[in-house]
C-alpha cells in the first residue's frame, strides 16, 4: 500500500511529524514500511509556462521552436521534441540552472543551431513512472490545465512536494489498504483524531427505481449490492490534484468518472465500478453465478470463458462485469457517456479468489476483496463518488440507492481483564493506560473493576479473541516499552531419546565400518514399489504424481540403493558400500494413514579393501555383509538373541541368502542379488540387507558385562562332526554350548568340507572349543567329562559321528 503524507494530513493532523519519523512509528508499532519515497528527488527551477509560439525547427524535422511565458518578464526560447507540444498550452518548463532527478542540471544550449533557454518536461523527466503516466502524455510532454497560474511551482501543481510511505501488509491488516484506514492507526499512534471525508449528496426530482433494479440470485457470494444513478456527466480529464494522488498511488489516470471510482477505492478501501447506463442493455442488474461455458470481454478487450465458480453482473440476459475483478467491454465509461450507473458491493473473499485464480487477473479491486473489505462503509463509499461526479464530472444524482442485501452487522465483542493483559505482556499497566490506548485505537468499550469489553468496530476483521486485543495494546504500548524476563520454569537439558541415541549408535558403526550414507527418495514406480520387501501390502498411489516412475510410496529401501550403486559404476566407481535408514510406507485400507515403519538397508559391491602395497585385496562377499550386521548386532548387545537361517527370497541368491531372527522372529534378510538382477542394473558381485530397524532398536540388549582376564588355564580341544548336508552350523553349535556348560566357554566353527572323501550326501564341520573355570585349574579327566557329554548330545541329536 503506497500512502501519501500529504493526502494521509487530510485525515490526521501531522503537525510535527515528519514522514520519516511518520514511518519509524508506524513500523515499531507493526506495520513494516519498507521506504519513503521523497516525490520531487531534489528537483528544483520547475516552474508552469505557457507557450506562446510553436513552429517548427529549421534544421530539424522532429523539433519544435517555442516561445514560452515563464512569467518573469520577457519569455524564453526553448526547443523541444515532444510532439504534443502546441501553442496555447501552460507545461512544465525547468529553466535555466534547474536541477532535475539524477542531479541533472539545465544549462542553455544550441540545438542545431537555435538557442534554447530550458527545457520543457514530460511527466517521466520529473520522475513520475511510464506506467502511471496518462495515455495521452505517455509519449510527449505533460499539458496543465488552462487555470494553472504561468511562473507557479510546477511540482507543487502535480503533487510532488509529496513524500509516499510503501507499507507492508500482512494478510490481516486488509483495514490498512485504504487512506481512512491507515488514518486509524496513525491517529492511533499519534494519539490524535480521525477527520473523516463528507459526502454532500445534492438528488435531482427523479428516482432511481423509474431507471434500473437489483436482484441477487447468489446472496451467498453477494450479501450486499447497491448501486446510483448519475446523469448528463460530461467525460474529461479529473482535477490536477486527484491525478496526482493517484499517480503517487501507483494507478494511471483516465477520466474523471473512473479516476474517481479509483479515487475512492484508495480512500475507502471499498471498490466501485462505473457502467454507462445507456450501453447496459436493460434497467436490470442480477447478480449471480455464471453459466458453464458462458464468455465475457473484458475491459482489457480479452475473451474468456466462464464456470459456475464465477459470479458475474448481468443485464438480466448476459454478462456486464466479473463481479469484483473486471468489468466488461460492452459496458465501459467512454467519452461519449452520459449517464452512470454506479456499482458498491460486498463480495465474500472466496468467489472473488477463485476468479482470480482461473483467470489471473488480480486488480487493487479483487486483492481488497480477497482479503475482506469493510461492508459498513460500502455505502457511504458510493455516496462520497456520487458527489464527487456531481462536482468534477458535472452530473445529476438522481434520487434514492438501488438496493438488495442479506447482511447483516454482527458485532464481535471481546472481553479481556486487565490482569491477562500484564500476565501476557509482563507488564504493570493501569487500568487507566489500557483506556487510553483503546480511546485511541477507537474501540467502543466498557470497563468494570479491570475487566474491559470491547466492542470491535467492523472495519477491524482481524479483531476475534481476547490474544488479539492483548496484541493490540501491546504494540500501541510500544514493543521497546514491553520488560525483557526470562521465562520461570525449570531448566532441563535437551536429550536424545533412548530409540534416537540407538539409531545415531547405528550410524556412526556403520560409517566406521565403511559404508557411506545415501537418502533416496521415498517414491517409486510400481513395479518396485514392492521388491525386497520385508512386508508388503496394496501400493500406495500419489494422486498427481510428477511421473510415472516416482508415483507410488516404496516398500523396501533396497532399490533405489541398487540404482545408486548402478549410478556410481557407470562412472567407474567400482566400489561400492552404501547405507541408509529411512521409512516404508505400507497401506492399512482406504481412508486410513499408512503405517510408515523406519527401516535400514545397505548395498556393497565391488572390492571391500584393498592394500595394493602388500598386494591384498578382499572382495565383498556374503561374510562381509554378514560380518557388517554381526559387528552392529554385538554394538547393540544382541548378538546372543540373532539367528541366521537359509532363505529363498525373491531376485536374491538361492544358495548365498539368509533370514535374519531376533528372538525367533524374522527381522531382515543379508543375501547376494540374484545374477539375473545384477545383470539388470549392470553391476557386478553385490550383497545387500534390509533389516526392521524399530524391532531392532526398541530391543532390550545385554548390557556390557567386563570379567577379568582368566588366572587359571583353560583347554582347547578341536572336533570334526560328520553329519547330514542339511545340518546347520548354527544348530550344531547351540547344541554344543547347551551341552557343555558351565565349562565350556566358547565355540568356533573354523572349517566346511565336503568332497571325495566324504560318503555323498555328508559334510563335516569342524569346531573349536574352549574350556575353563575361572576360579580353578581344570583337570584332564572333568576336561573330557564335559566333551565326551558334548560328542553323546551332537550324536543323539544329529547323528553327528567324529570325522577319522
Amino acid at each position: 500500500m503506497l500512502v501519501s503524507y500529504r493526502w494521509l494530513g487530510e485525515y490526521v493532523d501531522l503537525t510535527g511529524v515528519t514522514a520519516e519519523e511518520l514511518a519509524d512509528r508506524i513500523t515499531k508499532s507493526g506495520i513494516e514500511v519498507e521506504r519513503v519515497e521523497v516525490l520531487n528527488r531534489g528537483m528544483k527551477g520547475v516552474v508552469i509556462g505557457h507557450v506562446l509560439e510553436c513552429e517548427p525547427h529549421p534544421n530539424a524535422d522532429k523539433l519544435r521552436k517555442c516561445l514560452v511565458d515563464l512569467g518573469e518578464g520577457e519569455p524564453v526560447q526553448i526547443i523541444c521534441g515532444a510532439p504534443n507540444v502546441a501553442k496555447g498550452q501552460n507545461v512544465a518548463v525547468a529553466k535555466v540552472g534547474a536541477v532535475l532527478p539524477g542531479h541533472f542540471k539545465i544549462k542553455r544550449a544550441k540545438l542545431r543551431g537555435e538557442e534554447s533557454n530550458g527545457m520543457i518536461c514530460s511527466l517521466q523527466e520529473l520522475g513520475v513512472e511510464t506506467k502511471v503516466v496518462p495515455k495521452e502524455y505517455a509519449e510527449g510532454i505533460f499539458v496543465f490545465p488552462s487555470d494553472a497560474p504561468v511562473g507557479a511551482d510546477a511540482l507543487e501543481w502535480l503533487g510532488l512536494h509529496d513524500e509516499v510511505l510503501e507499507l507492508s501488509l500482512t494478510p490481516n491488516r486488509a483495514d490498512c489498504l485504504s487512506m481512512i484506514g491507515v488514518a486509524y492507526e496513525v491517529a492511533a499512534i499519534l494519539g490524535r483524531a480521525v477527520k473523516l471525508p463528507e459526502a454532500a449528496v445534492k438528488e435531482n426530482n427523479e428516482m432511481i427505481h423509474d431507471y434500473i433494479s437489483v436482484r441477487v440470485e447468489a446472496p451467498e457470494d453477494n450479501p450486499l449490492y447497491a448501486g446510483r444513478i448519475v446523469k448528463n456527466v460530461q467525460i474529461g480529464p479529473s482535477p490536477l490534484w486527484m491525478q496526482a494522488r493517484l499517480m503517487a498511488a501507483g494507478i494511471r489516470p483516465h477520466n474523471n468518472v473512473v479516476d474517481i471510482t479509483n479515487y475512492i477505492l484508495l480512500e475507502y478501501g471499498q471498490p466501485l465500478h462505473a457502467f454507462d447506463y445507456d450501453r447496459l442493455g436493460s434497467k436490470e442488474i442480477v447478480v449471480r453465478r455464471a453459466k458453464a461455458g458462458e464468455t465475457i470481454v473484458t475491459l482489457d478487450d480479452a475473451k474468456r470463458k466462464l464456470t459456475e465458480d464465477h459470479l458475474v453482473i448481468t443485464n438480466g440476459h448476459e454478462p456486464v462485469a466479473l463481479a469484483g475483478v473486471m468489468g466488461g467491454a460492452n459496458s465501459e465509461v467512454r467519452d461519449n457517456t452520459k449517464t452512470v450507473f454506479i456499482e458498491a458491493a460486498y463480495f465474500t473473499s472466496p468467489v472473488i479468489r477463485q476468479a482470480v485464480k482461473d483467470h489471473g487477473l488480480r486488480s487493487e479491486a479483487s486483492t481488497r476483496f480477497e482479503k475482506g473489505i469493510d461492508p459498513a462503509r460500502t455505502k457511504e463509499a458510493l455516496e462520497r463518488a456520487a458527489a464527487l461526479m456531481a462536482e468534477y464530472a458535472g452530473g445529476e444524482i438522481v434520487g434514492g440507492i438501488v438496493e438488495a442485501s442479506t447482511w447483516k452487522e454482527e458485532p464481535v465483542v471481546v472481553t479481556v481483564t486487565l490482569e491477562r493483559i500484564n500476565g501476557v505482556l509482563g507488564t504493570a499497566m493501569s487500568k487507566e493506560e489500557v483506556a487510553a490506548i483503546l480511546a485511541n485505537l477507537q474501540f467502543p468499550f466498557t470497563e468494570d473493576n479491570g475487566t474491559f469489553t470491547v466492542h470491535v468496530p467492523s472495519r477491524r476483521r482481524d479483531i476475534a479473541i481476547e490474544e488479539d486485543i492483548i496484541e493490540e495494546v501491546a504494540r500501541l504500548y510500544g514493543y521497546d516499552h514491553l520488560p525483557a524476563t526470562l521465562p520461570v520454569a525449570e531448566a532441563k537439558p535437551g536429550e536424545l531419546t533412548p530409540y534416537q541415541a540407538k539409531r545415531r549408535r547405528v550410524r556412526r558403526y556403520l560409517e566406521g565400518a565403511g559404508l557411506f550414507q545415501a537418502i533416496t527418495y521415498s517414491l517409486t514406480s510400481p513395479d518396485k514399489a514392492t521388491r525386497f520387501a520385508l512386508e508388503t501390502a496394496e501400493p500406495i498411489r500419489l494422486a498427481l504424481p510428477m511421473s510415472e516412475e516416482r508415483s507410488v510410496l516404496r516398500q523396501s529401501l533396497v532399490p533405489h540403493l541398487l540404482e545408486a550403486a548402478s549410478y556410481n559404476r557407470a562412472r567407474q566407481v567400482e566400489n561400492v558400500a552404501l547405507y541408509e535408514i529411512g521409512s516404508v510406507y505400507l497401506s492399512r485400507g482406504e481412508n486410513v494413514q499408512p503405517a510408515e515403519n523406519e527401516r535400514l538397508a545397505g548395498v556393497i559391491t565391488g572390492l571391500w579393501h584393498a592394500h595394493l602395497w602388500q598386494g591384498e585385496k578382499k572382495a565383498a562377499d556374503f561374510y562381509v555383509a554378514k560380518g557388517v550386521l554381526d559387528g552392529l548386532f554385538d554394538l547393540l548387545g544382541l548378538s546372543d538373541r540373532i539367528s541366521y537361517r537359509p532363505a529363498k527370497r525373491a531376485d536374491l541368491h538361492p544358495g548365498r541368502t539368509a533370514e535374519i531372527a531376533l528372538d525367533g522372529t524374522v527381522i531382515g534378510f543379508v543375501g547376494q542379488l540374484h545374477p539375473a538382477v545384477q545383470k539388470e542394473y549392470d553391476l557386478k558381485e553385490t550383497y545387500v540387507f534390509e533389516l526392521a530397524l524399530a524391532e531392532l532398536l526398541n530391543a532390550e540388549g545385554e548390557a556390557i558385562r567386563y570379567e577379568s582376564i582368566p588366572r587359571f588355564p583353560s583347554v582347547v580341544r578341536d572336533i570334526a562332526l560328520v553329519v547330514d548336508d542339511n545340518i546347520e552350523a548354527d544348530a550344531l553349535k547351540q547344541a554344543i554350548e547347551e551341552a557343555g556348560k558351565p565349562l565350556l566357554k566358547d565355540v568356533a566353527l573354523f572349517d566346511v568340507y565336503q568332497g571325495d572323501r566324504l560318503p555323498a550326501g555328508k559334510k563335516s564341520l569342524a569346531f573349536s572349543l574352549r574350556y575353563y573355570d575361572p576360579e580353578r585349574t581344570l583337570t584332564d579327566e572333568e576336561v573330557t567329562a564335559v566333551h565326551e557329554r558334548v560328542l553323546a548330545a551332537v550324536e543323539e541329536q544329529f547323528g553327528a559321528v567324529l570325522r577319522g
